[in-house]
Formats: C-alpha cells, sequence, structure tokens
C-alpha cells in the first residue's frame, strides 16, 4: 500500500501510517512525503511499534517503507508500549499554547495527537484554568482525551475552575478533580510537567 502524505503537517504522515497500519496483521505500507523531519518521524513511530523501516530519498521526496508482521520485523520493543509506573504527570493550565491565540489552539490539538499517536503518555493528566475548557467545551481536543483515557491514564479537571468557568455540567472526559492531585502528584510522581 502507498500513501501519498506529501504536504501534510506534523503529525498526519504518522497519523496515516499508523490508520493503515492498524488495518492489517501483516504487509508493507509506503509513505511518501516531502520532507526530512517526516520521513524521521515515521521512522521513529516504526521503531516505537517494533516495525521495520527503511527511508530512501527519492528526487524532492522521501519513501519511508514500514513493514509489519513479518519475519524480518524485530520483537515488540520494550518501550512500545506507556510503562505502569507512575512516571509523570502532566498539568495543563491553559486551552492554547503559546500566545497567539488561533495558532495556539491548532498546536494544542496537534501536541495531543502526537502524544496519542506516538504513544507517549503520562500517567496522569490534571487540567486547570483555562485547560479546563480542553475537557468540557472542545469537541475535538475531547474526542482526543477519550482516546488517550483509553490508553490508561488518568485525566482530571479542576472542580474550582469547572465552577469559575461554569461548564461543571459539561465534563466531557476524565473525573472532576482536586489541586491536591497536583500537590499529592508533585510527591508521587518521577517527574511534573507544566504546559501553560
Amino acid at each position: 500500500m502507498i500513501i501519498d502524505a506529501r504536504g501534510q503537517g506534523c503529525p498526519k504522515p504518522v497519523m496515516m501510517a499508523e490508520e493503515a497500519l492498524s488495518g492489517m496483521t501483516e504487509g508493507i505500507v509506503e509513505v511518501v512525503v516531502d520532507n526530512e523531519a517526516s520521513a524521521d518521524n515515521l521512522a521513529w513511530f516504526a521503531k516505537k511499534n517494533a516495525f521495520y523501516s527503511e527511508i530512501v530519498r527519492d528526487g524532492k521526496d522521501w519513501r519511508v517503507k514500514i513493514v509489519k508482521g513479518y519475519v524480518c520485523a524485530p520483537s515488540a520493543a520494550k518501550d512500545a508500549t506507556p510503562e505502569s509506573g507512575k512516571s509523570m504527570l502532566l498539568v495543563v493550565a491553559t486551552d492554547t499554547m503559546g500566545k497567539e491565540e488561533e495558532l495556539g489552539k491548532v498546536l494544542m490539538k496537534t501536541y495531543f495527537e502526537t502524544m496519542k499517536t506516538y504513544r507517549q503518555v503520562p500517567h496522569a493528566i490534571f487540567f486547570l484554568n483555562a485547560g479546563v475548557k480542553l475537557t468540557t467545551t472542545n469537541e475535538e481536543v475531547c474526542t482526543l482525551l477519550r482516546e488517550i483515557e483509553t490508553m490508561g491514564v488518568e485525566i482530571y479537571s479542576c472542580g474550582t475552575c469547572l465552577k469559575y468557568y461554569n461548564i461543571e455540567n459539561e465534563l466531557k472526559v476524565g473525573r472532576r478533580g482536586t489541586t491536591n492531585h497536583v500537590v499529592e502528584g508533585m510527591q508521587d510522581f518521577d517527574k511534573t510537567v507544566w504546559i501553560g
């Protein structure tokens, strides 16, 4: 199967490859991209999922061949799935990334898409301040977060923040939480990462 992902921004080529590979037990997917960064991302995705891959430069394009299920594919990598320990707490205190609001909303959605696609998920995510809009009123991100939750991620939204924005009854993913989740999490987790 050949996928033409030229002109597609990150992480779309990886998402297209993942969709094609998920529909087969074994086979070869070749993804054509127009930049080296996308080719490298596809190779990294293949490695994380224990698939064999190779990159070939073809004029202005790159062809990334990903092999699933054949004998030449290496055995499942140890780090292909999230660890079960409490390695990281992610605190999201905004509904945008950066100061440019429209671009920031696109970047935030892309961040969660990339997290899901690469299966690089934290143990828990705590949303506070304007971040609670991502678990309530932002349908696109809510959908992504539901998928991330099925990967074993605990998702909480600050109850005080939900009340402040008058969206307590609109929680669509995860559970209502308190700042205790953050305070205790800073002790319980190996690493705490803040966005916003």
